[in-house]
């Protein structure tokens, strides 16, 4: 049995937001308490908010469209910001399909989906029961150096006008770490002011703050179906909010709380973390300082090695001390196992190297959040044919320029937004905090728990991984 085989019961209930929602003094606005613990399959995680409580007043848990929708209807604290397939199923379960998250636009498989009766809102909203996966509805550009020649969707909607592509909602914390914004970059706007952001170039991605707010308003007129735009004070207040918080695991049923004996992890230390628009890129290197690539991107729980302490047994028959030396060896195998690294697009084919060598943060380089700290979506094969199941629609794509050349694939990615043939199935990476809390993981749900996402990477890149190192690589992964 793997290490982390026993440690994937989901709690019996998952208490919802308004169930957790608590009051301050007689007549203050409702607030949920800072590092209020939110437990999951394996622990419990915490957001810290640098305001010091967590409003529930605000335009975030206001309901500011047509469909009964708000932020907080995809993005709940308990799930780490985002939404899991349990509590999704649970909300069903109190309303027969009724909750706010149950809307044809995007929560069902089809817009055109019956949902007249219990049983056919089950079926049309199943790859959000059963994979938490929302419906996103995108054309191809007109512009696009592509055609698509033929459609495989199970739920007999999807066009070149447009294609449904079914995706996780991103968690809206820890934001302070993000390059890009959205699966597909498509939230990530530009500035042509002539700042000066990359080393003399006259172009730059915009502030965050900018990408937040056109976000913002984006999801209240789809998701929410809003009939108006949203006020620049109801965006500013958004971001103001989203900004704030920083949520992570803060203790491991196996290795305890996770900032014991010098270990750092939880989110007030990761509040902390300096950040800055290509930080330690592994290309050019740090854009602001000029450093080089450092491959040792996180560094939580390094003490570990030597400091872990025994506090006797477990029931399981490992103690204390020997999970939590199993997270820093999952740690520095992170940072450090070898990884020859092919056919990825977005990588291989843009530095023209077949074959680079690497390691898991050659493309998770941000320090302590582990996403990427410029835009560089990846192809790493999720989209591909090969990984397709049957639930997922099929898109037959075909270059313009070369009509011989075919793809296939379950969602284009990035290729949607830019039109461009090398873009297809490209996809950003997402920040890696709080992962206990998410699954499923990947855009698109593909790896059901931490342990089949290691397998894909295992498999994908040839790794080679024993037993006892992908169990020490999942029990890290979960302690972040």
């Amino acid at each position: 049995m793997r290490y982390s085989s026993a440690r994937r019961a989901v709690p019996a209930a998952l208490a919802a937001l308004y169930f957790v929602c608590a009051g301050g003094e007689a007549g203050a606005p409702p607030a949920l308490p800072d590092m209020v613990p939110q437990r999951n399959a394996t622990g419990a995680a915490a957001t810290f908010s640098t305001t010091g409580k967590i409003p529930l007043d605000g335009p975030f848990f206001q309901s500011l469209g047509t469909n009964g929708r708000s932020c907080v209807t995809c993005h709940q604290p308990s799930d780490g910001w985002t939404v899991t397939p349990a509590q999704i199923r649970a909300r069903f379960d109190q309303t027969d399909g009724t909750d706010p998250i149950f809307r044809t636009v995007d929560g069902a498989n089809s817009p055109l989906a019956d949902v007249a009766s219990v049983d056919a809102r089950r079926r049309a909203y199943s790859m959000l029961l059963d994979k938490g996966l929302i419906r996103i509805g995108l054309a191809i550009p007109a512009n696009a150096e592509f055609d698509l020649i033929a459609v495989d969707d199970p739920y007999g909607y999807a066009s070149a006008n447009e294609l449904s592509l079914f995706r996780r909602p991103l968690p809206t914390t820890n934001l302070r770490f993000l390059s890009t914004f959205m699966w597909d970059g498509r939230e990530t706007l530009r500035d042509n002011a002539g700042t000066d952001c990359l080393k003399g170039t006259t172009t730059c991605f915009a502030l965050p703050h900018a990408d937040l707010a056109h976000q913002s308003n984006s999801a209240t007129m789809t998701h929410a179906q809003g009939a108006t735009t949203l006020t620049d004070a109801q965006r500013d207040a958004i971001v103001a909010f989203e900004t704030t918080l920083f949520t992570a695991q803060i203790s491991d049923d196996e290795a305890g709380e996770l900032d014991a004996y010098h270990a750092q992890g939880g989110p007030k230390t990761l509040a902390t973390a300096p950040f800055h628009f290509g930080m330690n890129d592994v290309v050019s290197g740090d854009y602001a300082t000029g450093a080089a690539f450092d491959p040792h991107v996180f560094t939580l729980f390094g003490r570990w090695q030597s400091d872990g302490k025994p506090e006797g047994k477990r029931g399981n028959g490992r103690g204390r001390d020997d999970a939590r030396a199993a997270v820093a060896r999952g740690e520095v195998l992170f940072n450090t196992r070898p990884i020859s690294i092919t056919g990825v697009k977005g990588l291989n084919d843009d530095l023209g190297v077949p074959v680079l060598a690497g390691t898991c943060t050659t493309c998770h380089d941000t320090p302590a959040s582990g996403n990427h700290s410029i835009p560089a979506p990846l192809d790493i094969g999720l989209t591909d044919a090969a990984q397709r199941t049957p639930d997922m629609p099929l898109y037959t794509l075909r270059n313009k320029a070369a009509p011989g050349e075919i793809i296939q694939t379950t969602d284009p990615g990035r290729a949607l937004i830019t039109g461009k043939w090398r873009d297809i199935g490209r996809f950003k990476g997402p920040i890696l905090r709080n992962l206990a809390a998410r699954a499923p993981y990947f855009h698109n749900g593909f790896a059901k728990d931490l342990d089949a996402a290691v397998d894909f990477y295992n498999t994908r890149f040839g790794l080679n991984l024993s037993d006892d190192e992908h169990d020490d690589i999942v029990a890290f992964l979960l302690a972040l």
